[in-house]
């Protein structure tokens, strides 16, 4: 199956990740002599699956990484695939900004988080062999720990872990499909706020398959992690 082409990324790079403190977005923090957000852009760029790759980034920001991005240093290959545009006020609608921008011929996107450097371009290829297969997924990993549902303080419910997943990214779904609900989202205003795209996605009754992650494409959110995480990138 030929899947040179067929699919686009768009990297939300807006969140300014106040759990870990300071005044530099997590993304542009230095992780083994880079900065975070190069590790997902690099490995999403350097695939031939990927026909282009937007980024969305705080408005404040945009000169700082258009200037990092696109200085004089800057290879071809971002130049061709690369494009860079101001997030929204909602992680969702940075990713809307995203997908909006598209330009390619691409039938699907894949939405990453940067804060998930290590993701590997092996679980980048099951979600786009998932997308064509089956439809709508995400990545996602089993949970291990028993899971409570508590309330002021005190456990309410046990979860059964088995039906659990820990949710992560790369989220994917047609290009058209997205644009169509955001059209719906437009016209009639959701009553909640999406933290993912498999949300919108569920909301309107749209399945969203399954594809398994690990612990290196987990999450970096607090300085703890950024220790772990520079021990990875050595």
């Amino acid at each position: 199956m030929n899947m040179k082409g067929r699919f686009a990324a768009v990297l939300p790079a807006g969140g300014l990740g106040k759990r870990m403190g300071g005044n530099i977005p997590k993304q542009l923090m230095v992780l083994g002599g880079k900065p975070v957000y190069r590790y997902s852009l690099e490995t999403f760029l350097s695939m031939d699956e990927i026909a282009e790759v937007v980024m969305a980034v705080p408005a404040d920001w945009k000169d700082h990484f258009e200037k990092e991005i696109f200085g004089d240093n800057a290879s071809e290959l971002i130049r061709a695939k690369m494009k860079i545009v101001v997030g929204g006020a909602e992680r969702w609608q940075s990713v809307e900004n995203g997908v909006k921008a598209l330009t390619s011929n691409a039938e699907f996107v894949l939405v990453h988080d940067v804060a998930r450097p290590f993701i590997s371009k092996e679980i980048i290829r099951d979600v786009c062999e998932t997308l064509v297969t089956k439809g709508s997924c995400l990545v996602a990993k089993p949970a291990v720990d028993t899971i409570k549902i508590a309330k002021d303080g005190c456990v309410q419910q046990t979860i059964d872990r088995n039906t659990v997943w820990m949710a992560q990214t790369p989220q994917a779904a047609s290009i058209a499909l997205l644009k169509k609900l955001y059209g719906r989202i437009a016209a009639e205003p959701l009553n909640f706020t999406p933290t993912d795209e498999a949300s919108i996605l569920e909301y309107f009754g749209e399945s969203v398959y399954i594809v398994n992650g690990n612990n290196l494409n987990d999450k970096l959110t607090t300085p703890e992690d950024f220790e772990i995480f520079a021990s990875r990138a050595k």
